[in-house]
């Protein structure tokens, strides 16, 4: 596939104002089978007929079919490659980039993620794309993110395992199943984010953050009351977290907790 000829006539697309390559073709990372991700960063209106003109088979949505983050795209077949055109609106994007300089962000349920989406993954997206085409920032991993999210995270990581508990006692083995990768997943965000590490989303995260031991817990869950407890005793032991008491989830903290932090209030949902 000739990347420049792609670029060139999706540069030109009424409303985008600025092409990036990312996924792991960016990083470096890609498999001969690898999708190209070229990220599509445009103002006001993205003219996605203009984008069926092109002719390439596939499928493309309208903004905002995929949520506030992923924001909708394109799944085409460009000369035999899989190209994914991902929508940017960068009101949205700047929006979010400024709240995760200040260390704020909010996870949303997103298809395909089992531990949620953070709001910052717009400005990780930037920071490790490639600009093809036009300007956009590169954000950093600032230290108020570094603050705020592991124990947002860890949070998560926490009452996951505190629901698992419930689904035990009841046998309920796909409950604590999903619970389980909910916690480890959640955990793994928390361990890279600490050290200011983008995720952007959970391939390859468990091993990123050293987390492995926690992942074999998951192949072998169990199916009784009794396995599944030692299932989620034996997980929380992994993941190093504390088993919180009553209802304080906010007292959750590693063994070796990071320095406590004043969190500020979460911002009100943004509409796009």
């Amino acid at each position: 596939m000739s990347v420049t000829t792609l670029v060139e006539r999706v540069a030109r697309v009424p409303g985008v104002r600025a092409v990036t390559l990312g996924g792991s073709r960016a990083r470096g990372m890609a498999r001969p089978d690898s999708d190209w991700d070229f990220g599509l960063y445009y103002r006001g209106r993205i003219d996605t007929d203009a984008i069926r003109a092109l002719g390439y088979p596939g499928q493309v949505v309208e903004p905002g079919a995929w949520g506030r983050i992923v924001n909708g795209g394109a799944w085409l077949e460009v000369e035999g490659e899989r190209v994914d055109l991902l929508y940017r609106d960068l009101d949205v994007v700047e929006h979010w980039v400024a709240e995760s300089n200040a260390g704020r962000f909010e996870i949303d349920h997103v298809g395909g993620h089992v531990a949620g989406l953070p709001t910052y993954t717009l400005a990780g997206e930037l920071a490790l794309g490639t600009v093809l085409r036009g300007n956009v920032p590169r954000p950093a991993f600032t230290a108020e993110l570094r603050r705020s999210a592991p124990p947002r995270w860890e949070g998560e990581a926490a009452f996951s395992l505190l629901v698992a508990e419930q689904h035990a006692r009841r046998g309920d083995a796909t409950g604590v199943a999903g619970l389980l990768a909910r916690a480890v997943l959640a955990s793994a965000h928390a361990r890279l984010a600490s050290r200011g590490a983008w995720a952007l989303n959970e391939k390859g995260i468990i091993a990123r953050a050293g987390l492995e031991e926690a992942g074999e817990i998951l192949t072998a869950v169990g199916w009784t009351p009794r396995r599944l407890e030692d299932a989620i005793a034996h997980m929380r032991d992994a993941l190093r977290l504390r088993k919180p008491e009553g209802l304080a989830f906010d007292a959750v903290v590693r063994d070796s907790p990071l320095p406590p932090v004043d969190l500020p209030p979460p911002p009100g949902r943004f509409a796009i």
